[in-house]
Parts: structure tokens; sequence; C-alpha cells
């Protein structure tokens, strides 16, 4: 059972990467995370909003994931957590409106509990009487004027990677911020981090699952690790397109267009003998990215010598081309059962979809779902260690 739980308060339309990122990395750091939305209960979902600074003098929005709620609002009792977490997106424009939503984030201020918040989430903090009041905190811009009115003492965000730690309470500007914003809060809940000097390469293509590379690469980055992403033909900079993949009660997964992700080095200059592991996300990326040669020579050396490899979904194509499955036992997304098998591998039945397997130097999961045990497992192979 993990020693600290905490509280993921949600609404329709919160940022997608601003749910799923904290809930499922804090989960694979042993941390237990229940998600409420007001007005649903567990197994009812939360529409979220994918938002992207692409130029325009503010954040463009398409439709996320489709999100799950694993508890109900109405049952919550603050002094059962040692912190609160609260999404940005749109949904705080509505939630900061709501009193038993108001009350809640009072109760846990009153406790004293942890509190992160992100973005536009800071709007219902402001709702909250005397919570933000001579409290040092950031946000998304454009929440500033209410902040500044709630008589919170404004950080101006110098990038939108900024976090801002005043007493029990952690405030960031975007999801940019995660890796930071996770990483205090850990320390807040009293945990403590070992053996994270690792670096970690994920090799990336144009749609590779939304999540299933943003959150292994910022998990990683809590952790403090060194992380790089690289796509063939691209640089440092340069950014790949990424698809949601969602099971919405079609006979296969639906698709639609993600958050763009920002590669942080050059394919061309990788030495991966300078890496400690490789990850490789799902989506549609692998399959073209199993005929590049180069990926492949890539893939070859991280299993020659033996270091941690972590795959996902449909990761496992590259690893069939590669070759490298005969006689390992592995699991994937179903449909790529045939890639598996033909390979040479034992097939690992993914009961339930969440389920992850570890065989040797070797992680495989099914679907994003399963993150929290596929990042859990990688950081068990990599020595690292979360403690509470």
């Amino acid at each position: 059972m993990a020693s600290k739980r905490v509280l993921l308060l949600c609404g329709d339309f919160m940022e997608d990467y601003e749910a799923m990122v904290p809930f499922q990395a804090l989960q694979a750091f042993g941390v237990a995370v229940d998600a409420v939305c007001p007005g649903k209960k567990a197994g009812d979902v939360c529409r979220t909003a994918v938002h992207v600074l692409s130029g325009a003098q503010t954040y463009t929005e398409t439709v996320g994931h489709n999100f799950a709620l694993n508890a109900t609002f109405d049952e919550v009792d603050a002094a059962r957590y040692d912190g609160l977490l609260l999404p940005g997106g749109r949904a705080p424009e509505y939630l900061a409106h709501i009193p038993g939503v108001v009350e809640l984030v009072t109760m846990f201020v009153s406790l004293g509990k942890q509190i992160a918040s992100i973005c536009h989430g800071q709007l219902i903090l402001a709702a909250a009487a005397g919570v933000v009041k001579g409290r040092k905190c950031t946000a998304f811009p454009a929440v500033k004027p209410v902040l500044v009115a709630a008589g919170a003492h404004w950080v101006e965000p110098d990038t939108m990677a900024a976090t801002v730690v005043d007493g029990n309470l952690i405030t960031a500007a975007t999801y940019d911020g995660h890796p930071e914003l996770i990483r205090h809060f850990v320390k807040a809940l009293g945990g403590t981090i070992n053996g994270s000097d690792r670096k970690i390469l994920f090799i990336c293509g144009d749609y590779m699952e939304d999540y299933e590379v943003k959150v292994p690469f910022q998990s990683l980055q809590a952790l403090g690790c060194h992380v790089d992403a690289v796509c063939p033909s691209k640089k440092s900079g340069d950014t790949c397109p990424t698809a949601i993949h969602d099971f919405e009660g079609d006979q296969t997964y639906t698709e639609k267009p993600g958050h763009a992700f920002s590669l942080t080095a050059t394919f061309d200059d990788v030495d991966p003998s300078s890496y400690d592991a490789l990850v490789i996300p799902g989506g549609r990326a692998p399959e073209y990215l199993a005929l590049n040669e180069s990926v492949i020579a890539l893939v070859k050396h991280f299993f020659e010598t033996k270091k941690p490899v972590a795959s996902i979904c449909h990761g496992q194509q590259i690893l069939s081309a590669a070759g490298v499955l005969k006689g390992r036992k592995c699991t994937a997304y179903p449909a790529v059962k045939l890639n598996v098998v033909l390979s040479g591998a034992t097939w690992l039945e993914p009961d339930p979809i969440s389920r992850c397997f570890t065989d040797g130097n070797l992680v495989t999961g099914a679907a994003w779902p399963g993150h929290p045990e596929f990042i859990s497992q990688l950081i068990a192979l990599l020595g690292i260690q979360v403690s509470f």
C-alpha cells in the first residue's frame, strides 16, 4: 500500500498533459492518486483539452484524451490525503465557482496539506478566500490579474517552465514546468530520490502517441535524469506532431491530433554509448521508424551492451524489425502480437491493458494506461529509488 495519497481535482476540458503527467508520474513513484470531478463518480470520464502555444497571440485548443476518474468527489475526505493537485486548462474557469470545490481547497489549506497547482489551476486558489493572499505564486500569464486581485505576490514566469515554491504551495506556469513541479511536490510529501544521475534517450517520430512520449519523458526528468529526445532527419529544437490514441467504444482506437513535442537533441549527433537506457514510444511513428537503418543500429547497440530498453504499445514494431526479440518474453499493443510472435518472442498477454513486463534488460507495455508500471519497472532497472 502506498504511504502517501494525493487528490487530483479534475474537470471537463482540463489540460490533457496537466492531468495525466502528474497522475501517472506520481503513481510510478509509489504515490496513490485519486482523481475526482464534481458531479461525477469513479469510472466516469472527463474530456480534456490540448493547449499549444504555436505563434498566435494565445494558445490553440483541440480535444484531447478522455480521462477516467478513479474516485468519487462526494466521498472525498481531505484529512485522508497528503496533498492536492490542481491541473490547468479551461476546467478551473468553472470549478472556481462551485462552492464544494472552493470548500475542499480551503480545507486542504487549513489542514496544512501540500498544494501543487499549474497554469489556470490557480484560478481555483484565488477563489478560495485568503489562500493566496501574501503568497508568492506564478501561473499562465493571463491568470495574473485574478491572482493579484486575490492578494497574491505575483512572480512573472521568465519561461513557460517557471515554478515557484512558497511554503506548502507550489505553482507552475504551464506543463513545461512539470518536471520541477513534480520534483518539488515529491520532496514536499517527504520523498527522497536516489540514483537519478542517469542519461536516457528517446527515439521519437512523427505521430508517436502523445502520452507515450510526454509522460515517461517528463517523469524521468522529474527524477533528475538527463533525458534526450531525437528523431531521424531532425535536429534539436525541431518538433514532432503527436497522435492521441484513445479507446472510445470502437473496435480499435480513435486518433486525434496531439501536442507538438520538442526534440532536445540531434539524431545525427547521438553517441549511444553515452546513454544508460533507451525508451521507444508507441503510436504510428514506429511503423516507419522500423524501416530506418540508423534507428535499427541504435536499438541493436542498447541490446548488445545490455542496457535497459523500455518500449510501449507499437514501439515493439521497431524491436521486431531489429531482430532483438528472439527468445525474449514481452507484450505490446495486441495488434502488434503478430510482429512479436514472428520475431521469435514469447507473447505475454496484457490483461489488463495496463500490464507491463520486465525480461532481463527489457521492459514492455501494451498502452499508455500502463505508464505507472512501465516507468516504475524502468527506473528499477536503472537503480533509481523514490522513498517516502
